[in-house]
């Protein structure tokens, strides 16, 4: 019995150190839009809100319920700044 305990305990130490080098290895990933490609995101066309009058209604449910006013708009063009 004393041996299946250490098996499990190498077991464990095993799966512990795979998690931490998946973790590690996924951590050093970069942001996929280049500076010069977020005037291209910042178009109108992507825009969520179809509907003007849907997006006024959510915009309005989300001040009430954060109970907070604007700082909502948009992000700036291709510069990468807000």
């Amino acid at each position: 019995m004393d041996w299946l305990k250490a098996v499990k305990c190498v077991g464990a130490a095993v799966v512990l150190v795979l998690n931490t080098g998946c973790v590690s290895t996924l951590s050093d990933i970069k942001p996929w839009v280049k500076p010069y490609e977020r005037s291209h995101l910042a178009d109108p066309i992507m825009s969520q809100s179809r509907n003007p009058v849907a997006s006024a209604y959510t915009k309005h449910v989300f001040e009430a319920r954060e109970g907070a006013r604007g700082a909502d708009g948009g992000a700036g063009g291709g510069c990468g700044c807000n």
